[in-house]
């Protein structure tokens, strides 16, 4: 691996010597001051591709780029399918600042089947797959899953419960409305064993998949033997099953010959953006549909978009990769990608333009779906673009900063009194959240006192230190790897690393806290302000910006000015730092519920004989809440939980009475545990705490 490192003074004065760099195929590294991968790119020939970053003009993305980057390193492979293997593998691990990122335009709704449960469940998910489920999709809306598994419930009764349902129709013996109109097999209640029921839900997959025909044949052959043997009733609901099913059908337009499973790709494109549109077609019908739009680069062709956009698709995304894709155009690497995605595969796949017929209509089809998404997208770009570059250059210009603050991170303090108070850490960058780096924290050091002003900014103090202390740790081990690789001041060591056979995952990480920020604004006013500037001085931090955002006037304080800053109210920049105080607000009130509601239904069990956490969590799983268990009877936990005798039950009853402490009483409210909401307050309560309860 080759590396250049340590900035001498020019902007450029990291590059590595021409002659240092391989002319073999590779792929290459670019990292910032702190040693964040902000670029992850592959070349055939890494001197070729390193060389163009340092002569002739450059886009403004990529120029920003290496004016921001500090480093590079290459990894040198023997193909260039190893390259491209390599290169997403990267993109997916470090997250590049600067790589070209397809973003959904919409989220997209899955018809998920959670084959990895006892008994698998029919659900609408969305967001990150998860393992042990199965995905059909995506579809354009909610409610289109939802009419589609309405008409074939009737043929295959599968559940659709959540699993408190699934639990409590299991308790009390008796099926959902579902089991009794026969669209649920119930296998709650025993009406199918496990076996039975998994039976059904694989013969759903099946029909969704494709296997449409076969189906349809059994159902015809059973509803004629039905009306032969004169069992008419049971013909008719066949005949009704039938026409469920060829409903279902219809709804996903017939566009190809039945067993045609292919993914047809298409783009629309301007000077700075291109759509993408994407149909899942399987057994010869549209299953599914996607949208995306990413940032172009100049002079980035057609062939570029598409090499991009399928690698990102199946190998960062994790698509399902059909037998065939058609796309508008071949990428100029076609032979490469296609060996990668029969690699990913298992067997071969067909990549290829469609030039008559009905793939060349579908292809037709999906490109005017990709205007449509580029069109919609240009009439919110033009303001949004805008807004968000006119917040930053207005709020540098406010806070007489040297340069727009591209991140900014924002601490905001929940808590009741003094009880589990918690601090968030939110991350905007380029005006937009970057909710993978948001933190949280559990205040543990505070010194708690009755006013409630001095625990927030003694919990703004602590929360500023322990972030900070754990960026100059990160920075220091950064800087000691730094050295180690690089002893001498004569220019950096430059070591070729040969990969041959499939290119190897890194095994280092970004670090979690080593990306500094531009900007740093706490919830609060003056003291807190003063609070976070005492940290970053006792620290040693001075090119770091802070600023507080106090609610009461939405003043903006600055560390040490008696006055504060007043943006105008029709501020882009003041609407900037609203929207990072509410979402930080809204962070960590969410922290502040789930540990809230934890605790409360801890401590209504605490000190029952017998009662340990173990048996606790069992009954709270076993009951679904605090509430619910509250309604239970002795004899009804004794029955209900193993291991737990009538003593025990009747001390959880008698611990869970009113008037014994528990939620619910004079002491504090009920809680529900799951969602955190308060169930009742107790009479008699203050109204101004009543209100500071409802508020959180």
């Amino acid at each position: 691996m080759g590396a250049a490192a340590g900035a001498t003074g020019s902007v450029r004065g990291w590059r590595p010597p021409p002659g240092s760099i391989p002319e073999s195929p590779g792929v290459y590294k670019f990292r910032d001051a702190s040693d964040r991968v902000i670029y992850v790119g592959k070349a055939k020939s890494l001197r070729s591709r390193l060389n163009s970053y340092f002569t002739g003009d450059l886009h403004p993305r990529t120029a920003q780029m290496v004016a921001t980057a500090r480093a590079v390193e290459w990894t040198v492979v023997t193909t260039e399918v190893e390259a491209l293997q390599l290169e997403y593998t990267w993109i997916k691990q470090f997250d590049p600042r600067f790589n070209v990122k397809y973003r959904d335009d919409k989220s997209y709704p899955w018809l998920a089947v959670t084959l990895g449960d006892e008994f698998p469940r029919l659900q609408v998910m969305r967001g990150a797959k998860r393992k042990g489920v199965r995905y059909f999709g995506p579809y354009a809306h909610a409610w289109a899953i939802r009419e589609t598994l309405d008409l074939l419930l009737r043929v295959f009764p599968a559940r659709t419960c959540s699993n408190g349902v699934f639990k409590r129709a299991g308790q009390v013996g008796r099926p959902c409305l579902l089991g009794y109109i026969d669209k649920c097999s119930a296998p709650c209640v025993g009406k199918v064993d496990a076996g039975q029921h998994r039976e059904i839900v694989e013969d759903f997959c099946d029909f969704l998949a494709g296997s449409t025909t076969r189906f349809l044949k059994r159902l015809e052959a059973d509803m004629r033997e039905a009306a032969a043997a004169q069992e008419y009733e049971r013909a008719a609901r066949l005949r009704d099953d039938i026409g469920a099913l060829r409903r279902a059908i219809e709804k996903q337009a017939v566009v190809l010959p039945d067993g045609t499973d292919a993914d047809t790709v298409a783009f629309a494109e301007d000077e700075l953006e291109a759509a993408v549109a994407i149909f899942h077609v399987r057994g010869g019908r549209v299953r599914g549909q996607r949208g995306y739009v990413v940032d172009k680069l100049e002079g980035e062709s057609l062939p570029d978009l598409v090499e991009s956009f399928l690698s990102q698709a199946y190998l960062v995304d994790g698509y399902e990769v059909p037998r065939e894709v058609l796309v508008p155009t071949l990428p100029a690497d076609s032979a490469v990608v296609g060996e990668l995605l029969a690699l990913q595969r298992g067997s071969r796949v067909d990549l290829r333009v469609p030039q008559r017929g009905d793939k060349r209509s579908l292809l037709e089809t999906v490109e005017r779906n990709a205007k449509q998404t580029l069109a919609l997208h240009r009439t919110k770009r033009a303001s949004d673009l805008t807004a968000r570059s006119r917040a930053l250059a207005e709020l540098q210009d406010a806070l007489d900063l040297p340069e727009a603050p591209l991140r900014i991170e924002c601490f905001d303090v929940s808590n009741l009194a003094t009880t589990n108070v918690v601090s968030s850490m939110v991350v905007f960058e380029d005006g937009l959240p970057r909710k993978s780096e948001y933190r949280r924290f559990a205040i543990r050091g505070q010194a708690l006192s009755d006013d409630q002003e001095q625990n927030d900014v003694a919990s703004i103090s602590e929360t500023i230190r322990r972030r900070f202390l754990r960026y100059l740790d990160e920075r220091s081990a950064v800087g000691e790897q730094a050295d180690t690789a690089s002893p001498d001041d004569e220019g950096p060591a430059v070591q070729v690393r040969e990969i041959s056979g499939p290119a190897a995952p890194p095994t280092d990480r970004p670090a979690k806290f080593a990306y500094p920020p531009n900007l740093v604004v706490v919830d609060g006013g003056q003291p807190q302000v003063e609070a976070a500037a005492a940290v970053f001085e006792e620290l040693g931090i001075t090119d770091i910006a802070l600023c507080g955002l106090a609610k009461r006037l939405e003043e903006v304080w600055l560390p040490g000015e008696p006055e504060p800053v007043i943006l105008p109210r029709t501020s882009e920049a003041l609407y900037l730092l609203q929207r990072v105080r509410d979402e930080a607000h809204r962070f960590a009130i969410t922290y502040h519920r789930q540990k809230r509601s934890k605790s409360m239904t801890e401590s209504a069990l605490d000190g029952v004989p017998g009662l340990g956490e173990t048996r606790r969590r069992t009954l709270l799983r076993t009951f679904g809440s605090l509430k619910r268990l509250r309604a239970a009877t002795a004899d009804e936990i004794a029955a209900e939980v193993s291991g737990i005798g009538p003593r025990t039950a009747a001390a959880i009853v008698a611990a869970l009475a009113p008037g014994a402490g528990a939620p619910g009483t004079a002491d504090q409210p009920a809680v529900d545990p799951t969602t955190g909401e308060i169930l009742d307050d107790p009479p008699g309560l203050p109204a101004a705490v009543a209100a500071s309860r409802k508020a959180l």
